[in-house]
């Protein structure tokens, strides 16, 4: 058995070790995670660009469904190479991702991680301006993805950065547009699965109060609600925790190992 076809794997191999899956969110690709793999040199780290972004473009558009058969396919392959543990971490929209292949493959990961996972399903959702409390109306998915996707680029990060962006770099972000929709529609409408249902050992980690508090009441929530889950906080992060403090962000994956009874080398 391989990889999934058609998906751009990255791959930090160690012999005897532990492995840990990486999934990234909306708009990203596997390259977010090479500063988190850096820090975990006692394990063996695998991250992909889903399908439909970045090297995986050519693998085509699927929505959470498909992410969450590829997820359990690359697990699969991950545990037959690395037999001493593996757990998969998502961060936003991955840790949809990873808690649905939980949900739908228990077997899949010994213990699986959720950095603020979008859930709009559960009420927590972006408010607007001096409205903290009162949920913002869904916004109308644009008609051009590449419009979505700068218009989601400058909302998630900002508009000067998408600025800053190299015109190889916006372009590639935009090429990403019709990926992201396809996410931004999956978690949309009913929920997708029941996530206090969830028996895999779990953690679920948080920005500080500097974080959007539709995220941090999300993982309060999944926190209260999932039998056995633990709260991880990165305080000084915001959404971005994994480009921004990857030494936290490391110690996060390794609660999640921890939490899978797993004792990396």
């Amino acid at each position: 058995m391989t990889y999934p076809a058609g998906l751009h794997v990255i791959e930090r191999p160690l012999e005897g070790a532990p492995a840990v899956v990486l999934v990234h969110g909306s708009l990203d690709r596997a390259e977010s995670f090479r500063r988190v793999m850096r820090r975990l040199p006692d394990c063996a780290t695998v991250a992909y660009d889903r399908r439909g972004y970045q090297g995986s473009r050519q693998a085509g558009i699927v929505g959470l469904a498909g992410h969450i058969a590829d997820l359990i396919a690359m697990g699969a392959e991950v545990r037959r190479r690395h037999p001493a543990g593996v757990v998969a971490v998502g961060h936003s929209l991955g840790g949809d991702v990873v808690i649905g292949a939980a949900l739908a493959e228990p077997s899949a990961f010994a213990a699986v991680g959720a950095f603020e996972p979008p859930m709009p399903w559960l009420g927590f959702r972006r408010t607007a301006p001096g409205e903290e409390g009162t949920p913002r109306p869904w916004a109308a998915l644009a008609q051009d993805p590449a419009e979505e996707a700068e218009r989601f680029f400058s909302r998630m990060v900002s508009a000067s950065a998408w600025h800053r962006l190299s015109d190889d770099g916006r372009a590639s972000r935009r090429a990403d547009g019709p990926a992201l929709v396809a996410d931004l529609g999956g978690v949309r409408g009913a929920a997708p699965f029941d996530v206090a249902a969830l028996s895999v050992p779990a953690v679920f980690g948080m920005g500080g109060s500097g974080s959007q508090p539709h995220h941090r009441r999300t993982v309060s929530w999944l926190g209260a609600n999932v039998p056995g889950a633990l709260p991880f906080e990165i305080a000084a992060a915001l959404h971005g925790a994994h480009l921004s403090h990857p030494d936290h962000f490391a110690a996060f994956v390794r609660l999640v190992l921890a939490q899978g009874g797993i004792t990396a080398q």
